[in-house]
């Protein structure tokens, strides 16, 4: 199996487990293990590793969101490209970004 890539922001990444590529776009403190189908996200150069996503690892991702962690909300991936996997840190699933309401304006 690869290594994990070390999350920088514009560093692009894919999953070893399906389709899903992503842009890190804030890479937050660096304690997220970022992973997607229950698999080490790796470099986008890399090939896929054509490993199967884990049966609670396998929601799927949507193109054009923005996915953050609990454990650390300053992380922020943008997905390019959708695929069958769960993005996660590590075991624990990364939630869509909401937009922030804006203030009335009287």
């Amino acid at each position: 199996m690869t290594a994990p890539t070390v999350l920088r922001a514009g560093v692009r990444l894919r999953s070893q487990a399906c389709t899903t590529e992503a842009i890190v776009v804030r890479p937050g403190a660096g304690s997220v293990a970022l992973t997607c189908g229950g698999h080490p996200m790796v470099d986008h150069a890399d090939a896929p590793a054509g490993l199967e996503p884990l049966a609670d690892l396998a929601g799927g991702t949507q193109v054009g969101k923005r996915y953050t962690a609990e454990a650390d909300p300053s992380v922020e991936v943008l997905v390019t490209k959708a695929g069958v996997g769960t993005l996660a840190d590590g075991t624990t699933p990364l939630v869509v970004k909401t937009a922030q309401p804006l203030p009335a304006s009287d």
